[in-house]
């Protein structure tokens, strides 16, 4: 059943000051940082734009239902993966409707997946997307899946705000976001980039073979957002929602459900290029600005780095 929410995450409070300092695709300019080379001697490394810089390594993740995406900084592609892991004779889903049922079926999952990817004797900067509503439960299991990778920090970013970031879209105005996974819906209002309000639902495109799943979630969608729009005491989702739904997930590739929707919605709907892709491409941005912030560091601690959240 859909359930509201209107207050920020403290996701909005990790990731939020990286994108107001270093701007994603501006670079920004290059910081130094202190790196220790023997005891009693330090030299000055400066730190070098992806994937010149030899001494850090990033990562961004996002871990759905139904599929896995990874994004190494310097190798310039998409890793997309079934979210399955074999602990036995048969498969597993360790995530199932949008929450991480299996921490240590993860764990396997990311190891077998990134493991050999990731270049030697370095420790990932990594950004993990989150659905809103999961709240701590999720960005705690997903830290602890995490670890596998041995990362030197990690990040957690609401995925509606990297879909955002993806787009390009204008995060100085209001912005509806529909997120239609395999498993999971969610509806959110940001706000400056925070998130302002939320819904979601357990229905997702797995659901779409059964006859008249299109309209169940078309219905889900489109009463999401008229009750945001009849508790909001202000313009916000309104505004938002006359500017046009900005629409992802693999949801979005459904002509038939975005004819349902604009129909619905009687409001236009704005598909985010590649939306299967979105969310992983967005925190791949906010990866991309932490790993130029002055609190990132170039090299790889042997502890929690200073951007753990």
């Amino acid at each position: 059943m859909p359930a509201p929410r209107r207050t920020g995450t403290p996701d909005d409070r990790s990731a939020g000051p990286l994108l107001r300092t270093v701007p994603a695709g501006a670079g920004g300019r290059a910081m130094t940082v202190i790196r220790r080379l023997r005891a009693g001697s330090r030299i000055r490394h400066r730190h070098r734009p992806w994937p010149l810089c030899r001494h850090c390594c990033g990562l961004a993740l996002d871990m759905g239902s139904a599929r896995t995406r990874a994004w190494i900084a310097g190798r310039g592609t998409i890793i997309d993966v079934p979210t399955i892991t074999f602990p036995g004779a048969g498969a597993v889903h360790p995530i199932q409707r949008g929450a991480i049922v299996d921490v240590p079926g993860t764990a396997r999952m990311l190891d077998r997946l990134l493991s050999r990817r990731l270049p030697r004797l370095t420790r990932p900067l990594v950004v993990v997307t989150a659905p809103v509503l999961d709240g701590p439960a999720y960005r705690e299991r997903a830290r602890t899946a995490v670890e596998v990778l041995r990362p030197r920090a990690v990040l957690t970013v609401p995925t509606a705000r990297a879909i955002a970031l993806a787009a390009n879209a204008d995060l100085s105005l209001p912005l509806l976001v529909v997120d239609i996974g395999a498993h999971l819906t969610e509806v959110v209002l940001l706000v400056d980039g925070i998130v302002f309000d939320a819904r979601r639902t357990a229905l997702g495109t797995t659901d779409l073979a059964d006859a008249g799943a299109t309209a169940e979630i078309s219905e889900a969608i489109t009463g999401m957002i008229t009750s945001m729009l009849r508790q909001d005491r202000t313009s916000l989702t309104a505004d938002a929602l006359s500017r046009g739904a900005l629409l992802a997930g693999g949801g979005a590739l459904r002509p038939d459900l975005t004819r349902r929707l604009i129909g619905g919605l009687h409001a236009p709907l704005r598909a985010v290029p590649a939306p299967h892709t979105a969310a992983v491409r967005g925190a791949a941005k906010i990866l991309q600005a932490a790993h130029a912030h002055p609190s990132a560091g170039g090299t790889s601690p042997p502890g929690p780095g200073p951007l753990s959240r």
